[in-house]
């Protein structure tokens, strides 16, 4: 390996205001100590001359552009701090031969995830937030609420996309008594009590449908008008992945319509939403403000894997989890 890859490398460190902006990159980029040169900014294109200087760009849900691949002349790698790669133009980083890569074997989300896709889960089934709404003012809801009050146990749980959060999320719906069946694009090994079937059967037999599939121009509205139809009227969504993952409006008419009984999202599109979005007011929803990922102790470990992946390739190793 030459010295090129071992000089002195400048890292464009990108992080949206909504995830954390400055504060965030700030923290990520002490992790490098001396290793690099990082410069933070909230937006790819704050500042140009960063930019145009940058061997790497590690980016926590700031998007990365073909424009903004064209304004780097020197860029080698693009760093996700996310298990997700939605907000990077892959196919312009490709055609630059420039890596886009992941933490995805990190494991550094999965175990948050699957505990805030049962924490959706539980709040739908136990009515958590009528419940409370209505107790706060003064109001004893048991009554009304009790024939809407349901068990996880003995359900089904079907869980699209199964990478290492959904086997995760597999893995405690076993300890709820749970029946698991799952849709993955490629046939993942695994030792769970799980089935795999195809999506639309999935569909029509889940009492829970929770989404933890990659956001590619495949799988955008994977979840659109028709396939929402297949659900039974008694199913739940949810959603911890990706927003555009479901046609929005598509499911506020659902849940309008009576035709779910509701949705547990995390996500949405785009993020923060607007006030606009009629999932805000639709009823039957409990919402949470994308934190699936970023506990106290996950945001360690997500900067960790990634500023691991990029020393890693600054010494001459190949990088993982390159998107394909």
């Amino acid at each position: 390996m030459s010295n090129e890859r071992n000089a002195p490398r400048n890292v464009l460190a990108i992080v949206s205001p909504h995830v954390g902006g400055r504060a965030a990159g700030t923290a990520l980029a002490a992790v490098f100590a001396d290793r690099a040169q990082v410069t933070v900014v909230e937006a790819a294109d704050e500042d140009p001359k960063a930019l145009r200087e940058a061997h790497v760009i590690i980016t926590g849900l700031g998007p990365v552009t073909e424009e903004h691949i064209a304004a780097a002349p020197q860029l080698r790698l693009i760093q996700c701090a996310s298990h997700g790669f939605d907000y990077v133009d892959v196919a312009a980083a490709q055609r630059r031969g420039v890596p886009v890569s992941t933490i995805g074997s990190s494991g550094a989300e999965q175990q948050n995830v699957a505990e805030q896709t049962f924490a959706l889960m539980l709040a739908l089934a136990k009515q958590l937030i009528p419940a409370h709404n209505a107790l706060v003012e003064a109001d004893w809801a048991l009554p009304r609420l009790q024939q809407s009050i349901t068990e996880l146990s003995g359900k089904t749980l079907g869980i699209i996309g199964f990478g290492r959060i959904g086997q995760e999320v597999a893995r405690r719906a076993a300890a709820f008594g749970m029946r698991v069946i799952y849709t993955d694009r490629s046939r993942t090994e695994h030792q769970l009590d799980a089935v795999r079937v195809e999506l639309d059967e999935l569909l029509r037999a889940a009492d829970y449908v929770s989404l933890h599939a990659p956001l590619t121009e495949q799988t955008r509205h994977l979840l659109g008008a028709e396939r929402l139809r297949m659900l039974k009227p008694t199913a739940f969504v949810i959603n911890t992945a990706r927003g555009a993952l479901i046609d929005q409006d598509a499911l506020a008419d659902a849940l309008e319509a009576g035709a779910l009984a509701g949705a547990g999202l995390d996500v949405f599109d785009p993020e923060p939403p607007t006030a606009a979005l009629r999932l805000l007011r639709a009823p039957g929803v409990v919402l949470s403000p994308h934190v699936a990922g970023v506990t106290r102790e996950t945001l360690v470990r997500i900067a960790m894997a990634a500023v691991r992946n990029v020393s890693d390739y600054l010494d001459g190793k190949e990088p993982r989890d390159v998107v394909a």
